[in-house]
């Protein structure tokens, strides 16, 4: 399970903001780099703290191509009596529920990690036959060192809940997965007794993260594909985002957001990106005029996850992105994750029923610059 989604958020353990620590990003009305720009971000950077490994600086002052990982980072205890001078991102009494975190290094994981800084309440959703292999992990701290906040805490899950998306209700289930030895010993799986129990054990939410995706035959061309393998692509991947919506809705807080993560394979999983870009249009409409909720699609680039790595071309698509795309470099999980902690902000307010591509931009090349046609022509490159 693969795939990703979040509403309104701090990127802080206590009272975070966005900035950098060396104040490069000063004041923003735009997110374009280079020297030109820099003296527009002054007033986001009095309040905020975005820091990398060495903040961007050559990145925006030079000719480098290559970007540092960027992180978040709570403001530390003597900043925190300050009065907030900016743009402030506050997560704290919220509570998320994030569907589809079975390891650490996935998209779901980075988001949950983003609005646990913030400050918000982490509730997620384990597949079924991963459940006890990732509760093991927790509790015996193989995650400790991927759980560690800004602040130096570590990321708090308060419960882990047994799902699988696929099934809407028991009677969904056929007899073969009730009697199927890797769901033993688990029981209110399925979406709506998820999204029940959940009700019954904390009332309501805030925000909803779709990050899970599956699909029977996703190393298969899509002319290769069976009917069985395209419609087991859809539901698990697809329709499971709108099954989510249906029935946590009832206990989604308006104003909250739902948000999903996608990424493009075969076996049918190009169709179900397809659908989910749509349908978070008419979900927006929809979930928008009956609760105030807005709902958002990241389109990520490729990650080596360990999802994707079963795929078995998942490196060729990261160097076919990092040879492409306009910033020539491997995107991390954690660029996505700051991505769903903005758009879950009150600054994101106003954006429902966007697609928003964190992939490097390489969604706005029209075609591959590595071909040999281009071979003559001096075109920037990174020097590995």
């Amino acid at each position: 399970m693969a795939t990703t989604a979040a509403s309104s958020l701090q990127i802080a353990a206590a009272r975070p903001c966005i900035s950098s620590s060396n104040r490069l990003f000063k004041g923003c009305t735009t997110f374009l780099g280079g020297n030109t720009r820099v003296a527009s971000w002054s007033k986001l950077a009095s309040a905020c703290h975005i820091s990398s490994a060495q903040l961007f600086h050559r990145s925006l002052t030079s000719s480098s191509s290559r970007f540092n990982k960027v992180v978040t980072r709570a403001m530390s205890k003597a900043s925190e009596n300050k009065p907030d001078s900016g743009l402030c991102i506050d997560l704290k009494g919220k509570r998320a529920f994030v569907a589809g975190v079975a390891d650490d290094n996935g998209y779901g994981w980075a988001i949950a990690k983003s609005l646990a800084a913030a400050g918000a309440e982490i509730l997620v959703g384990t597949w079924v036959p991963a459940l006890n292999i990732f509760e093991s992990s927790l509790r015996r701290g193989k995650f400790d060192e991927s759980r560690v906040l800004p602040d130096g805490s570590l990321m708090e899950i308060t419960k882990v809940y047994p799902l699988d998306a696929v099934f809407d209700n028991l009677e969904d289930v056929p007899e073969d997965v009730k009697a199927n030895k890797r769901y033993a010993g688990s029981s209110n799986w399925t979406v709506q007794e998820v999204a029940e129990s959940v009700k019954k054990d904390f009332g309501s939410i805030d925000i909803l993260v779709h990050s899970l995706a599956n699909g029977p035959e996703v190393t298969k061309p899509l002319l290769e594909t069976s009917r069985n393998g395209y419609l087991a692509a859809l539901s698990a991947s697809s329709y499971s985002y709108v099954s989510l919506l249906k029935h946590f809705l009832p206990i989604m807080n308006p104003g909250t957001l739902l948000c999903s993560i996608i990424q493009l394979y075969g076996g049918g999983m190009s169709s179900a990106k397809a659908a989910l870009e749509s349908d978070t249009r008419v979900l927006a409409f929809e979930a928008g005029r009956k609760r105030k909720i807005r709902v958002n699609t990241i389109s990520a680039g490729p990650l080596r996850s360990r999802a994707a790595k079963a795929i078995g071309f998942i490196d060729m698509m990261i160097y076919y992105s990092s040879a492409n795309a306009p910033l020539q470099k491997e995107l991390s999980a954690d660029e996505v994750g700051n991505t769903a902690a903005f758009l879950a902000s009150p600054l994101a307010s106003a954006i429902t029923g966007a697609v928003i591509y964190v992939d490097n931009g390489l969604n706005a090349m029209g075609v591959g610059v590595d071909s040999p046609i281009f071979k003559d022509l001096n075109i920037p490159k990174d020097q590995h």
